[in-house]
Order: C-alpha cells, then structure tokens, then sequence
C-alpha cells in the first residue's frame, strides 16, 4: 500500500532508487513551505483531503475515566424492573438515581444528569453501541486517544493535523486543553513518528483552564511564550540567525527530520506569541456570552473557560482542539461523583454547541463527546459503579452527522452493545470519513512499513451519516 502522505526521507529515498521521481514531484507539487522562506516542506500548511469533506475540524470533549452510560444517555426501563437484584458479592443491578425524560422534537431520552445539553437533543447522535478491548483505564485511555494501548503512536489530533494542515499558520494545528500525564502521559496528544509540528501543543497542565494554577505560575497561559528581557524585533533578529544555521547545516544533511521539525516548531512559536495570548484571553468576551458559559462563577468556571477557548481556537483555524476532563471513575459515591462533574461540564458544553450554530461554526465543525469506556448496570457494595468496556456511549453533534438519532443498542440492562456495534476504531474510520480522510489511505511509512490511525481494522459508520 502507498502512502498517501508520504515523509520527504521516504520519497527521496525511492528517487534514488531510479524509479520514484513522479512520486517526488508530486510529493513537492502537494506540500507547501514553510513560512519565511525557510526552505523546508511545512507539515501544518492546508492540504486538500481525499474527498469531499463534510466538516474542517474537530472539538473533542474527552471525559475521562468512563462516564456511565446508563445514567445518561442510555435509558433501560428493564433495568428499573430488575433494580436491587441481587448478583452476589454485593453486586445488584441498579436503575439510575437519576430521572429520564424525552427531549426535543426527536423524543431522545436523557438523564437530568445534563439537564442543558438535553436542550440540544436534536443536535446529537448518540452512539449506544460503543465498544472497546480493554478495561483498564491507562490502556483504554491511550487507545482512545491513538488507537492502540500496545505501542507508541500518534494521537488522533496528530493523523488529522498530519492529513489536512490547518487553517491559521500562526496558531498549532492541534491543541489540548487541560491534559492529564496519568496513563502515558504526553502520548495521549504526541505525534510518535509523524512530523513534530502535528503533536499537540497543551495548555495548563497546572489546573485552571485559563492557567490560573499555584502562585509561581500565575497568569502563565502557555509556558515560554513571553519574553520579557528581548523585545519581538530583536527577538526576529536573534532566530533568524539560529534558522540560518539550522538550515545551513540541513542543506549538509540533505535529508534530516528532526532537524526540519526544529525549525518549523520554531516559527509557529514565534508566531504564537503576537495571537495565542490573545485568543485565551476570554474576559475579552461580552459579558453575556461569559455568562452563558458560567465563567466566573463555581462550579463551571474551569470548564467554561476551556469550551469558550475551544470555540475561539476553531474559528480563528485551528483544526483539532480537545478538552479533557475527569475523572469520571466512581467506584464509590456514583451519585457524588458524577454530579459533581456534570454540574461542572453541562453547562458550558450547551453553550459551546449554542455558540458554534449561532456563528455559523457547527455546520462544518464535529463535535465529539464521551469517555474512552461506560459503567455497567450493576452497583457494587461500595455505591459505585465499575468498568465497562463492552457496552457504552458517546455522542457527535455538527456537520455530517444526522441529528435526534440515537444509534445501535445495547442489551436491555445496558451491559454489552448488541444491535449495530461500534468499536472505537470505527469511530475513528468515521472521524476522518468526515474530515474528508479515507483512513486506509492516510498512511505514514516508518520502519519499513505503512502505519495508519486505525491499524487493520475500521468501517466508516455510515448509519450516522447525515
């Protein structure tokens, strides 16, 4: 199989060999350069996708630790009918505390666990039939996130930004708002073996979407992006002469990538400053928009301020922003928990969504929602739900997808997804489907063969398919 984006070090690599220089023109005729003129491909200027796109990016709204399914968008009444049956070892089946009520035009049934996202109900398709291979939140949360809990590849904001660029050269392709280092850390939004400039570039790692975290750092929004002993002339001046060297020494090279990652992660930096600062900065927002997401008041600040961000990254062109929350594990206190987070996140989501239709932005912008598992119907004898990989739930909303559907089932307690399965690869095949990406065709050659988001495996779900 070609790649369908190959490295320069793979098609220079075949033109030595005597028979790839029509793969080298067109690999050169396809890629831009870089910004200033640096000479070398740039891996974050806009691409065209393999086909008719139905969105241009991605906001996706990682809840991690596995919110439960049936407490939330998956309604079992026969789970009500078994409520308290006994399973042994203080295992028993358990409805939801909380209420199930139908909303919007579409009837969909939602917990009042999101009483706000409800409002938007005609907005959503709802995967019921979610299914991944592991239980355990490291290795489910890297799958999520890459595709695969074995090895070292790039995360799915790295394939998409490597796919198609991005929109805005001064801002990162792909940003991570809040990122946890539990459970693999940087791999979660790291690129592996794809050009550096696609891995994610990760906003407060402290604690405060805004980067409001211990005194030491206050105010920091993105660490290093000020500096207050060089003004920005001299500054220009002073990595003009360091991209001078660099370059000289990559025309030696001929062909080295980390190098020409060097330079490019260099440029955007600089970049970054004169807009980045500026686009996190919400208080710039109309006090009722401020409002509307509950920033500056508890308990939706954090979470307000990281889905106002996301809304101003994307429309400024920025092509895969994710915003990551937990932790959604309630082993015990289920109730506590998961209130807590819900009254944290509901709010701001459903202004998100009503924000991004109101400017014209949902209609090519794919919205994303969900854990990297769910929770069964069972409660164990510490009032807490366990792990569930067989069976869950995550939602889309925008451009592409079809609206008020509640898509595949699970069995009738909620357990194990039986009627049109969706594994997490075939979210992924669908993903990039809407991006316009086929993805058995955006491919990587590294180590002597072609690697790609979903591996072998991946069908496009076409159900959900507006």
């Amino acid at each position: 199989m070609i790649s369908a984006f190959p490295s320069r070090r793979e098609a220079l690599r075949t033109t030595a060999c005597g028979f790839g220089s029509l793969a080298l023109t067109s690999l050169l005729a396809r890629e831009s350069r870089g910004a200033g003129g640096n000479g070398i491909d740039n891996p974050l200027a806009p691409r065209q996708p393999h086909f008719p796109a139905r969105v241009k990016r991605v906001i996706f709204l990682f809840m991690r630790g596995g919110p439960s399914q049936v407490d939330s968008f998956d309604w079992k009444p026969e789970l009500t009918k078994r409520h308290e049956e006994d399973l042994g070892g203080g295992r028993r089946y358990f409805q939801s505390p909380w209420e199930f009520s139908r909303h919007g035009q579409c009837g969909m049934p939602i917990s009042n666990l999101f009483p706000h996202t409800a409002k938007h109900a005609d907005k959503l398709c709802v995967i019921n039939s979610m299914h991944t291979d592991i239980g355990n939140h490291p290795q489910a949360i890297l799958q999520m996130n890459t595709g695969s809990f074995q090895f070292v590849r790039p995360s799915v904001g790295s394939w998409v930004v490597y796919g198609l660029g991005t929109e805005n050269q001064n801002l990162p392709g792909f940003i991570t708002i809040n990122p946890d280092f539990s459970a693999g850390g940087a791999r979660k939004y790291g690129c592996a073996f794809l050009p550096s400039a696609t891995s994610g570039t990760a906003i407060n790692q402290w604690g405060g979407a805004d980067g409001n975290g211990p005194p030491s750092l206050k105010g920091i929004k993105i660490p290093y992006t000020e500096n207050s002993t060089i003004p920005v002339d001299r500054q220009r001046k002073q990595l003009d002469l360091l991209q001078a060297i660099n370059r000289e020494r990559l025309e030696r090279d001929r062909i080295n990538e980390p190098l020409e990652g060097i330079i490019q992660s260099y440029e955007t930096a600089f970049r970054m400053q004169s807009e980045m600062p500026e686009l996190m900065d919400v208080e710039r927002e109309p006090k009722h928009i401020l409002e509307k997401y509950g920033v500056n008041k508890e308990p939706t600040d954090n979470y307000g301020r990281a889905c106002l961000m996301a809304r101003r990254f994307v429309e400024a062109g920025v092509r895969f922003v994710q915003i990551n929350q937990g932790f959604w594990d309630q082993h015990k206190d289920l109730v506590g928990g998961h209130q807590k987070l819900a009254d944290e996140s509901d709010q701001p989501v459903a202004a998100m969504l009503a924000d991004l239709e109101e400017r014209g932005l949902l209609e090519d912008t794919l919205v994303l929602w969900g854990g990297e598992f769910g929770r069964p119907p069972i409660l164990n004898k510490d009032q807490g739900r366990d792990h569930n990989n067989v069976g869950f739930t995550m939602w889309l909303a925008g451009g592409g997808v079809k609206g008020g559907l509640r898509y595949g089932e699970t069995d009738p307690t909620g357990q194990t997804a039986e009627v049109d399965k969706v594994h997490l690869h075939d979210l992924h095949a669908t993903l990039l489907h809407l991006l316009g990406l086929d993805h058995e065709r955006l491919t990587y050659r590294y180590g002597g063969r072609d690697f790609r988001l979903t591996d072998v495996y991946g069908q496009v779900v076409k159900g959900i398919l507006a």
